[in-house]
């Protein structure tokens, strides 16, 4: 079971934006590679802290994350486990949050970083089927890649460190300054050769297909990640993500709230009197259900965990099936004698019991 990214980095549910930039970067100090050399355990913290920062400092992600907890992002999402991540991607991603004391890993304080590729947008429609039982999705996404045949060459501005150091003079004396290389953006190589179809920074479009897993109980406009599946950068870089946006297709039938799931079922007056069987439409197929003698317009049917799995794994919601008996509108001479009869029978008197509920009664309990 995963450790919970609060607890990761001691820290309250409430603490705010610096406090969590603060608890990090003590975190990340203390468990250093460079300050930990060859402790595999101190590295293993080091990536979860880093994990648990790149979701927290997010206002978004942390929103997510609270209210699903690690389900929301495992395999698409955040670090997915910090499987994808090297030390190369969490300094380039957090890099001056150490400030000075630390480079980049094994780095000793300074050197090249890997630039990082942009991200990709794009969004996928989901039917409430491939919501409720999770869907593999392989998408066709146009990406920038590296050219074949492009070389790159050391950068005659930063010789290849990726910095480039500035003296000035001020009143109280000389001051140094460091800051990433504007030639090279911190990588420490410009491109050297490039073929024709590549653009100025010896890229070039592809298409490729990505196979996309979507975990079950998700909701529309949700943003899953898929890491390394966006842009290429020049040089030695770390690809970039595709964001992947969730976009539900109504349903027919069925109308989703949150987890569960509202079905309208009309049935005739005689089969309201009598009793009936019916088949309803559920997300997976039809059920049968069966409604007794004297049912009610406005009777709602709960049928248990017929409806969306939790995104954290914590059972599924209902099928709700709201009934409405259908009054004809037109009726033939004979049809009509027949109610005319019955107006003043005593069975046709609406006599409520005390056990029937008000609709108020009947909505609160759907919300409870």
């Amino acid at each position: 079971m995963k450790k919970d990214f609060y607890e990761i980095l001691g820290i309250s549910k409430n603490a705010d934006a610096a406090e969590i930039k603060k608890a990090y970067r003590k975190s990340a100090l203390k468990y250093h590679p460079d300050k930990n050399p060859g402790d595999k355990e101190a590295e293993e913290n080091f990536k979860l802290a880093a994990e648990a920062y790149e979701v927290l400092s997010d206002p978004q992600k942390k929103a997510k994350y609270d209210q699903y907890g690690h389900q929301a992002f495992d395999g698409s999402g955040g670090f997915g486990g910090h499987g994808g991540m090297n030390m190369d991607d969490i300094f380039s991603q957090f890099g001056d949050i150490f400030g000075g004391g630390f480079g980049g890993f094994g780095g000793g304080g300074g050197g090249p970083r890997r630039a990082k590729g942009s991200n990709l947008r794009i969004k996928v429609k989901l039917t409430l089927e491939e919501i409720a039982n999770g869907v593999e999705k392989k998408v066709k996404v146009k990406r920038k890649v590296q050219a074949k045949g492009v070389t790159y060459k050391t950068c005659t501005t930063c010789n290849g460190q990726g910095q480039v150091m500035r003296v000035t003079n001020t009143i109280l004396g000389r001051m140094q300054s460091v800051s990433t290389c504007p030639t090279c953006g911190g990588s420490g190589q410009i491109l050297d050769k490039r073929p024709a179809e590549a653009d100025a920074q010896g890229m070039v479009q592809e298409d490729e297909t990505v196979s996309i897993k979507i975990p079950a109980g998700v909701v529309d406009g949700m943003q899953l990640k898929v890491s390394n599946k966006g842009n290429d950068a020049p040089g030695n870089s770390i690809p970039g993500d595709l964001i992947v946006a969730i976009e539900e297709v109504e349903h027919e039938f069925l109308k989703r709230e949150g987890e569960n799931v509202h079905f309208d079922l009309y049935i005739s007056f005689p089969e309201a009197v009598l009793g009936a069987s019916k088949d309803i439409e559920a997300i997976n197929g039809k059920v049968r259900i069966k409604l007794e003698e004297g049912i009610q317009s406005g009777k709602i049917l709960r049928l248990k965990g017929k409806g969306i799995p939790s995104l954290n794994g914590y059972g599924s919601g209902d099928l709700l099936v709201h009934v409405n008996v259908w009054t004809p509108k037109t009726l033939n001479k004979e049809q009509k004698q027949f109610f005319e009869n019955a107006l003043n029978d005593e069975h046709f008197v609406p006599s409520p019991e005390k056990s029937e509920k008000s609709f108020f009664e009947k909505v609160k309990d759907m919300f409870s």
